[in-house]
């Protein structure tokens, strides 16, 4: 009989396209994943790898079995949905993906009301960029994810999943208070600042490739200005420090802000810049009581942020 854990390797190989991606994404070596192959490919009695160059690809036998993995996954996934609906409560273990700002600033409450709703359901957390958790959950690894767009660029939802709105999340910029502008906060800017006044400002934005990078210089060349980004930081707090000692401006949004240090002013953007915050999960375990309890409690924890 095909081993299930086998068949999400062979699976993760076919969306990846290499070993090493499927590694990453499962979270395992790259030598977990051809160990599982080799012994999947005993199972079967015939090769599903073939050498290609420095990687490897699937043969046909590899790419019929992967399609037949894909449906299996799927399905299993439907039968835990039915098994829990059966049931009639949340129960078993629910997996959660979320941005670190959600992290701090939604999910604690979410999760403690659920605890108490739901006693039997155990919840895993675990921090991800919007991207990675969204693609985790195609495949499988996670069963919930926190995810962000922007009002001016949306990022692109996998056809598999389903998506629920949770709020907006509103941003300042972040300013040294010795800034040019740090006098614009509060009635002195009622109607807020244009970031097209941050022309000639450094910026502290996250990683090269993280879909909040791209949408900053997105935005920023949509005012006219070649943003000068001068210091990547993955954390908010971190951006906020290098703020604070003179070495540029950021985008500080609310959820999760916590405390401002003294030596940085907020100023409020008057292009109504805000950030999407929706929950997404696998299309095919939309009837699992346990998503839908999660779901819930994410609402009732962002309408309490509103």
């Amino acid at each position: 009989m095909l081993n299930l854990e086998r068949l999400r390797t062979l699976d993760a190989l076919a969306r990846h396209g290499s070993v090493s991606g499927a590694a990453d994404g499962l979270h395992v070596t790259t030598s977990a994943v051809s160990q599982q192959m080799a012994k999947l490919e005993r199972e079967v009695g015939q090769p599903l790898l073939a050498r290609n160059g420095r990687g490897v690809r699937l043969t046909d036998a590899g790419r019929l079995l992967a399609d037949h993995a894909a449906r299996i996954i799927s399905q299993v996934e439907l039968a835990q949905a039915d098994v829990e609906a059966q049931r009639g409560c949340a129960v078993g273990e629910l997996r959660i993906g979320a941005f670190p700002t959600a992290m701090r600033g939604l999910l604690p409450q979410a999760l403690a009301a659920l605890r108490t709703g739901h006693p039997e359901l155990r919840v895993r957390v675990r921090e991800q960029e919007p991207e990675e958790s969204m693609a985790a959950v195609v495949r499988g690894d996670l069963d919930l994810a926190l995810a962000i767009d922007w009002h001016n660029k949306r990022m692109p939802v996998p056809a598999e999943l389903t998506r629920t709105h949770l709020l907006d999340d509103t941003v300042d910029i972040a300013v040294p208070a010795g800034h040019r502008l740090a006098d614009r906060t509060g009635s002195a800017a009622p109607s807020g600042i244009s970031l097209a006044e941050f022309g000639e400002d450094d910026w502290i934005s996250w990683n090269e490739g993280q879909f909040c990078h791209e949408w900053l210089v997105f935005t920023l060349r949509g005012t006219g200005i070649e943003p000068r980004i001068a210091h990547i930081a993955e954390e908010h707090h971190t951006q906020l420090a290098f703020v604070e000692a003179g070495l540029g401006v950021c985008v500080a949004p609310k959820l999760g802000r916590g405390p401002v240090p003294p030596g940085v002013r907020l100023l409020p953007v008057c292009d109504s810049v805000r950030r999407h915050v929706y929950a997404v999960w696998r299309a095919d375990a939309d009837r699992r009581p346990s998503i839908r309890a999660a779901v819930d409690s994410l609402r009732q924890a962002a309408a309490g942020l509103r």
